[in-house]
C-alpha cells in the first residue's frame, strides 16, 4: 500500500487501473492514461478529453426507463414519416386548379372579369408601373374616385384563393414534415429561402431576374387606404408607402421566422459566443470533467484542482464519484467552506474510505459509478420488447435494488456468476464512494469476490477469521434482542410462533442483562431455556438481592412454564443446540480471541461486510445464520436517517423467507435499503408466503431451466396484458354465373387450388405476459426473464434479457 492509501493494481489485469500519482518529479510527460476495466469506454466526442476518467466524466448518460444501461445510451429514433404520393399530389392538385382559375379571371373569361380596370388606359398614373417601383407623382386627379377599390376586391380574390390552396392542399402539415423536423440551422436557412420566395412574388421589382406580375397584396392596401381617407395625399407621401412595404414585408417574413425559429437560433448563438469569450464562467455547455456544479456554486479554485487531478490521470472513478457525493452533502448541510479547504488540502484523495482504498483490486463487470449502475447483460430484441429496450445493456443500481429483488434458478443457471456477483461488486465500488453499504452472505464453499474487497470478513466455524458475529446485533434492549433471536430460531417453524418465541427469550435476556450488564452467550441461553436449576437458581437469587421485583417476576414466569405441554423453550434450546457446536465455540460471543461485529455498523458507515457460512455437515445451522443475518439487517436499517442506500445480499436464501421477514422486506423502500434473495426453486419457500413474497419485491427474476411449477408463480405474478391478434379465414368463393363459374374451373384446373377469399378479423385478447411454459422451456441458455420496479414507482414489463451480452 502506497503512503496515500492506495493500492497498485499492476499484473492483476490486462488494462491496469487508473491510479492517483503525485505530480512529476521533472518536466517529464504524464503517462498515458488506461482505461480501468468495468468502466466502459466513452464514446467518441470532439474535442477528445485529456484523460480516460475525463472522457468518463465526459460520457452521455440520458435518462432513460428503469434497467436501461444509460452510459452512452442513445433513445430510439423514431422512423420518419413517409409522405404518401397521395398527398403530394392532394398538395399540387388544388395549386393547379388555383393558377388555372386565376389565369381565366385575368383573361375575362369567367363571369367575375374585373371589367372596370380595363375601363382606365396604361396612361393613368396610377395604372403605370407597381407598387414596388411606382412612377413619380404628377398630380393629375384621378378621374373615379373610389374605383381602386375593385383591385381591393382583386386582392381579397386572390387570398381566398390562396387560403383555400393552402387548406385543400394539406400545406401546412407537408410544410411541418419538410421543414420543421429538420436541425435548427438548416431549417432556418430553408425558411429564409422561402420567405425571399414568396417577397419576390410581393415585390417582384426588387428582383431583376423575375419576371412575373406582382401579386395583389400592397395594392389593395394603397387603395384600402385611399377609400377610407377619401384622399390621395397618402398616395403621394413617401413615409407611408415605405412604411407599408416594411410593414407588408414583415407580415411575409414573420411566419417564415416562426418556422424557422430564427429567434431562438440567435439567442443561442449568441449565448455561445459570449461562453466563448468568457471561458471562465460556469456555461451550459461545460463538460463534466470540468466539475461545472462546483463553479456554479462557486467553487472556482477546487473546480480547477479537481480539473487538472482528473486531465492529469490522478483521479479515478471512485475518486469523482466520491467527491460529487460529498459536495452533495455539503450542500445539504450548508458547510461549503469546509468543502473547499478539504479539495484544496487533500485534492483527488479527500474524503477517502476509512479503508484507505481508492478502488477495488479487480474488476469483472462495467460499471458506471455516476449513474450507479452494473451491468449484467443486454435486453434481447424480441417482439414483446419495448423499442427503448430493445438493443440496450440491461443494468441494476440502488434505484431498483431499493425495491428488493428475487432472483429463482437452478444451480448453474448463473444466478451467482451472473447477478449476485456483479451487484455485490458494484455495491462494494459505491461503498467506497461512500454511498452504500453491502452485507453479502456467501453460500457454503464460494465466497463472493476476495477477501481485500471487503472491510470485515466474518468467516463463521473457522477459527482465523478475525471477526466475530453479534448474535444480538450490539442492542441493549432485551425486547428488540429477543425478537431478532427468535425470528432466527422459530421464524421458520409453523408449531411456534415467533411472538411466543420472542417472548420467552425477553423472559430470560432481561433479567440475565439486569444482573450481568450483558447478555448471555448461546451455551448460556440453552441452560436457561432447558430450566437448568443451576442456571435459574443463581440468577434468581441475584435479582432479588439486587430488589429487581420486575424482573424477578419475568423469571418467575418463566420457570412456571418450564416443562409444561406446548413449552417453546425446549424447541428453542434444541434449535439453539444447531449453534452449540464445537466448530461454534468461539463464535456469537462465545469469549474467543476474534473481535465481535456487529451489522449495526453498517447503517452508520459504508462498510463493506462478508460472511462466509460453514462449509458442509452444518445445512441447517447455516440457514440459521442466514436468518440471523436477515433479522438484524430489518431491525439495524432502521435507526435514524442515513445518506447511503444499505443492501444485503442473499446468495441463497434457502429457509430463509418467513412470515415476519416477508411484512419487513415491504418496508425496505421506504428506509433507503434493499435485499437480493437467490434461490434455486421456490420450493425453497413455505408455500403460504409465495404469493405474499412475489408481492413484496418490486424486482423478479427468472433464469434459465426454472420448473413449471416455479413458471407458475412467476406468471400469476406478471399477469396478462391486451395483444391485438389477426385472424385470416379461407373461404370459398362459389360463383352464380356460368362464365364466372368456367373461369374458376379453368383456375383451379391450372393452379390445383381451389379460388378463395381472406376473412380478416382483428381483435383485442387478453394474453400472459409470460406462460409457465415459456419460461420453463423457452428461455434460452444463458438467459433470463428480469421485470423491474424502481422506488419511485416506474417499472420496466418481464423481458427477456441475454446474461452473456
Amino acid at each position: 500500500m502506497d503512503s496515500d492509501g492506495t493500492q497498485d493494481a499492476r499484473g492483476t489485469h490486462a488494462h491496469p487501473v487508473p491510479r492517483p500519482a503525485g505530480p512529476p518529479d521533472g518536466p517529464t510527460a504524464p503517462p498515458r492514461p488506461s482505461r480501468a476495466p468495468g468502466v466502459p469506454p466513452a464514446p467518441d466526442r470532439a474535442p477528445r478529453p485529456a484523460s480516460a476518467v475525463a472522457a468518463w466524466l465526459d460520457a452521455a448518460r440520458p435518462a432513460a426507463r428503469p434497467g436501461i444501461w444509460r452510459h452512452g445510451y442513445h433513445p430510439p429514433k423514431q422512423a420518419p414519416e413517409k409522405l404518401a404520393p397521395v398527398t403530394l399530389a392532394g398538395m399540387l392538385v388544388p395549386l393547379a386548379l388555383a393558377a388555372l382559375v386565376w389565369s381565366l379571371w385575368q383573361r375575362g373569361v369567367t363571369s367575375y372579369q374585373m371589367a372596370p380596370l380595363r375601363a382606365f388606359t396604361p396612361d393613368d398614373w396610377w395604372w403605370a408601373g407597381t407598387v414596388a417601383s411606382p412612377k413619380v407623382f404628377e398630380g393629375q386627379a384621378v378621374p373615379s374616385p373610389g374605383a381602386e377599390a375593385l383591385v381591393v376586391y382583386e386582392g381579397v380574390s386572390f387570398a381566398v384563393l390562396a387560403v383555400a390552396v393552402a387548406v385543400l392542399g394539406s400545406w401546412r402539415a407537408i410544410v411541418r414534415h419538410y421543414v420543421a423536423r429538420r436541425p435548427q440551422p438548416a431549417r432556418a436557412l430553408i425558411a429564409g429561402l422561402l420567405a425571399l420566395v414568396v417577397l419576390s412574388f410581393v415585390f417582384p421589382d426588387a428582383f431583376p431576374l423575375v419576371g412575373w406580375s406582382p401579386a395583389p397584396v400592397v395594392d389593395p392596401l394603397l387603395s384600402l387606404a385611399v377609400l377610407v381617407t377619401d384622399g390621395y395625399e397618402l398616395m403621394a407621401s413617401s413615409f407611408f408607402t415605405n412604411t407599408l412595404y416594411a410593414v407588408v414585408t414583415l407580415l411575409v417574413v414573420w411566419p417564415f421566422a416562426r418556422l424557422g425559429a430564427w429567434v431562438p437560433y440567435a439567442k443561442q448563438v449568441l449565448s455561445a459566443r459570449r461562453s466563448d469569450a468568457a471561458p471562465g464562467a460556469p456555461g451550459p455547455d461545460r463538460p463534466r470533467s470540468q466539475w461545472p456544479a462546483l463553479r456554479e456554486a462557486g467553487q472556482q479554485e477546487a473546480a480547477d484542482l479537481l480539473t487538472a487531478e482528473v486531465a492529469g490521470g490522478r483521479m479515478n472513478d471512485v475518486d469523482c464519484t466520491r467527491v460529487e457525493h460529498a459536495f452533495a452533502l455539503a450542500r445539504r448541510a450548508g458547510t461549503p467552506t469546509a468543502f473547499r479547504d478539504t479539495v484544496l488540502r487533500q485534492a483527488g484523495a479527500a474524503w477517502t474510505h476509512p479503508s484507505g482504498a481508492r478502488d477495488l483490486p479487480r474488476r469483472t463487470a462495467l460499471h458506471d459509478l455516476l449513474s450507479e449502475q452494473v451491468r449484467i447483460g443486454s435486453w434481447v430484441a424480441a417482439e414483446r420488447t419495448p423499442q427503448p429496450y430493445r438493443g440496450a445493456g440491461a443494468a441494476l443500481g440502488p434505484d431498483v435494488l431499493g425495491t428488493s429483488l428475487l432472483a429463482v434458478g437452478p444451480s448453474g443457471s448463473g444466478k451467482t456468476r451472473s447477478l449476485v456477483e456483479p451487484v455485490t461488486e458494484a455495491l462494494a465500488l459505491q461503498a467506497l464512494a461512500g454511498r452504500c453499504a453491502v452485507v453479502a452472505v456467501s453460500a457454503a464453499g464460494s465466497p463472493l469476490g476476495t477477501d481485500d474487497a471487503f472491510d470485515v470478513i466474518v468467516r463463521i466455524g473457522d477459527a482465523s477469521s478475525v471477526h466475530d458475529l453479534d448474535p444480538y446485533a450490539e442492542s441493549d434492549d432485551p425486547d428488540e434482542a429477543a425478537a431478532v433471536l427468535a425470528e432466527a430460531l422459530a421464524g421458520d417453524l409453523d408449531a411456534v410462533g415467533t411472538q411466543s418465541a420472542a417472548t420467552t427469550l425477553a423472559q430470560l435476556l432481561g433479567p440475565f442483562r439486569a444482573v450481568h450488564g450483558r447478555f448471555p452467550t448461546l451455551p448460556e441461553l440453552r441452560e436457561l431455556l432447558e430450566g437448568e436449576e443451576g442456571a435459574l437458581t443463581p440468577l434468581r437469587e441475584a435479582l432479588v438481592a439486587s430488589g429487581d421485583d420486575v424482573m424477578r417476576r419475568e423469571l418467575d414466569a418463566r420457570a412456571r412454564q418450564t416443562g409444561t405441554p406446548g413449552d417453546t423453550g425446549r424447541t428453542l434450546a434444541d434449535r439453539l443446540a444447531l449453534l452449540n457446536r464445537p466448530v461454534f465455540a468461539d463464535f456469537f460471543g462465545g469469549g474467543g480471541t476474534v473481535r465481535p461485529f456487529s451489522l449495526r455498523a453498517v447503517a452508520h458507515h459504508p462498510l463493506r461486510v462478508r460472511i462466509d457460512l460453514p462449509e458442509r455437515g452444518h445445512e441447517e445451522a447455516c440457514r440459521l445464520i442466514t436468518r440471523l443475518v436477515l433479522a438484524q439487517f430489518h431491525a439495524v436499517v432502521k435507526d435514524g436517517r442515513r445518506t447511503h442506500f444499505a443492501c444485503l445480499v442473499l446468495d441463497d436464501a434457502t429457509g430463509t423467507v418467513t412470515a415476519e421477514s416477508v411484512r419487513r422486506i415491504q418496508r425496505l423502500r421506504s428506509q433507503n435499503a434493499g435485499v437480493l434473495l437467490a434461490l434455486r426453486t421456490v420450493a425453497d419457500v413455505p408455500e403460504a408466503l409465495h404469493g405474499p413474497l412475489y408481492g413484496a419485491v418490486g424486482c423478479r427474476m427468472a433464469f434459465s431451466g426454472v420448473t413449471t411449477w416455479d413458471g407458475n408463480r412467476f406468471a400469476q405474478t406478471w399477469g396478462t396484458e391486451w395483444v391485438e391478434t389477426t385472424e385470416v379465414a379461407k373461404h370459398t368463393v362459389f360463383a352464380d354465373q356460368p362464365m364466372t363459374r368456367a373461369l374458376h374451373a379453368l383456375r383451379k384446373l391450372v393452379t390445383g387450388k381451389a379460388v378463395t377469399t381472406d376473412a380478416v378479423t382483428v381483435r383485442q385478447v387478453e394474453r400472459e405476459r409470460w406462460s409457465a411454459s415459456e419460461l420453463a422451456h423457452a428461455v434460452p441458455a444463458g438467459h433470463a426473464v428480469l421485470s423491474l420496479t424502481d422506488v419511485k414507482g416506474e417499472h420496466a414489463p418481464p423481458l427477456l434479457v441475454n446474461l452473456r451480452g
